[in-house]
């Protein structure tokens, strides 16, 4: 007989899986959801028997193998993203709204000539030369006056971007092993060139702007000033959070209302005792609710007008409820924010937006029209705590940052075990606003006036 001419396989199989050697190389081959799938996996034949075996094992568990993905278009792809940081993470809505804006320039590229462009699909350098193209409002209002984007909202717009395609890594929407195609765009080594000029007042200007201020908002910009406060935080710190007598201000969160620290991490401000007698007078006698209101508001006249934390968060469970009556269903996030917001505008609390815009109205008629932003007073009373040479460790507690590294500070293992007494602090931070004494002096002159706050 015979025998066979034919040449003995060079591949092996582990069940459904064959594996061969190619191009110096070892490969798998398989079949599934009906697709063909052919990759190189290791370079020696143990590892690729054991990959073999592996897929195998997803193949007879009809579990997704290594190499397989479930493509998305981009816009789908958005929707799962922000609806993962909605309601899986819990972001909040500020940041959930920062990335639908971030990644809705994507989805309105991969929708320009064509639609249901999938992810894994994307070019990522055209997108970059896209959005170097358009103009947007800088505060997305649509009477704003459009300009080109800054660098760092590029930077910012691919850093968002890179995340989403990072979470379709994950969700095994993208080809196993590619790279993202946002690999080497963002971050921090992202050159950074036509920044907006941060503005940092000197005493001098200090002076002048609060000069120009009026009997309502010279109050609060000289508690931005002297405090380091971000605008929002002022704008919900309750009197009740206000300790005059020993001159303290309780920075708190107060999540039933609606409204988080940036950073989660709640603190206590040493006060001035200048800024302690102009807090006096903000109050005016009121023990109870906001401690700014707004300029016209009337305490008496309001049913929430001289109410404290706990009496606010019962009328907020009371509307919710009533809202969910008439609706018959759980009230989602926005509408319940939505609600909390109308019981801080019944409380009299003035609004973030009414800051900046009284801010700017000043600014123009002082002629420093370069201030534009509240939080140049925060910068400088950063830059203020750094000429008076205060511990690193005892900037960061009063301004709120978070820890460079999670559970550590700035200074390592050295910030865990350093505790700085109350004490401490304020002799740091009086030390401090002491540096600049003109606008301290310009308060007594304020005092002086017969209006009332």
């Amino acid at each position: 007989m015979a025998s066979s001419s034919k040449r003995p396989s060079r591949r092996k199989r582990v069940g459904k899986v064959s594996y061969y050697s190619h191009h110096n190389g070892w490969w798998v081959y398989y079949s599934e959801n009906g697709e063909k799938v052919r990759r190189r996996v290791a370079d020696d034949e143990k590892t690729a028997a054991q990959v073999a075996a592996q897929i195998n094992g997803h193949l007879m568990t009809q579990a997704p193998t290594f190499f397989s993905f479930q493509p998305i278009t981009i816009f789908n792809l958005q929707k799962e993203f922000i609806d993962h940081h909605e309601h899986v993470l819990r972001s909040s809505l500020a940041t959930v709204k920062r990335y639908r804006t971030a990644t809705q320039h994507l989805v309105t590229f991969s929708q320009v000539g064509q639609s249901d462009t999938f992810a894994h699909e994307l070019n990522a350098d055209e997108f970059v030369r896209y959005i170097r193209s358009i103009q947007v409002s800088p505060n997305g209002h649509k009477n704003a006056r459009c300009r080109p984007l800054r660098d760092k909202g590029v930077r910012y717009i691919l850093d968002c971007c890179r995340s989403m395609f990072n979470f379709a890594a994950k969700k095994r929407h993208l080809p196993p092993y590619a790279d993202s195609p946002f690999l080497g765009l963002g971050g921090k080594r992202f050159k950074i060139e036509d920044a907006k000029r941060i503005f940092v007042f000197d005493e001098q200007t200090e002076l002048t702007f609060l000069k120009g201020a009026n009997w309502w908002s010279f109050p609060i910009f000289f508690t931005l000033a002297k405090l380091g406060v971000r605008p929002g935080e002022l704008t919900h710190i309750l009197i009740e959070e206000v300790d005059l007598d020993s001159g303290w201000i309780h920075i708190r969160n107060k999540v039933e209302l609606g409204w988080r620290i940036k950073t989660g991490a709640e603190r206590s401000i040493p006060i001035p005792s200048e800024l302690v007698a102009v807090l006096r007078r903000v109050m005016n006698g009121r023990t109870k609710g906001p401690l700014f209101i707004r300029h016209q508001y009337q305490p008496d006249e309001s049913t929430l007008g001289n109410v404290g934390l706990n009496r606010l968060c019962q009328t907020v469970q009371a509307r919710t409820n009533t809202a969910q009556l008439d609706s018959e269903e759980i009230l989602t996030r926005e509408q319940l924010a939505k609600i909390q917001r109308g019981v801080w505008r019944d409380a009299g609390a003035i609004r973030r937006d009414t800051i900046r815009i009284n801010l700017m109205q000043i600014s123009q008629e002082v002629e420093m029209p370069h201030v534009t932003c509240p939080k140049s007073w925060r910068h400088t009373f950063a830059t203020l705590l750094q000429d008076a040479n205060v511990d690193p460790l005892i900037r960061q507690i009063v301004l709120g940052h978070s820890p460079s590294t999670f559970g550590e500070g700035a200074l390592g293992m050295t910030s865990r075990y350093t505790h700085p007494r109350p004490e401490t602090i304020k002799r740091e931070v009086e030390k401090a606003v002491r540096l600049w004494p003109a606008a301290l002096d310009y308060s007594q002159q304020w005092l002086q006036g017969g209006e009332s706050c």
